[in-house]
């Protein structure tokens, strides 16, 4: 029968601890941006920038090009 007790407190004790956070992460703006999730889906991602090319390389495309 004590352990009904202690679960019964413990369960308090986590549920003040969320409700806790939730109201500090409201009052600090956590939850304030609701459009951009939305949308960050459609944004374009981050250019890749190739490796740089050494000169030997860059000579035999430059003059397949020319061709």
């Amino acid at each position: 029968m004590e352990v009904i007790y202690i679960t019964m407190g413990v369960s308090v004790l986590l549920g003040g601890l969320f409700l806790y956070l939730f109201f500090r992460n409201v009052k600090t703006g956590q939850y304030d941006d609701i459009y951009t999730p939305s949308v960050r889906m459609l944004f374009d991602d981050e250019l890749v920038k190739e490796p740089k090319k050494d000169k030997k390389q860059k000579e035999t495309v430059e003059k397949k090009s020319t061709q």
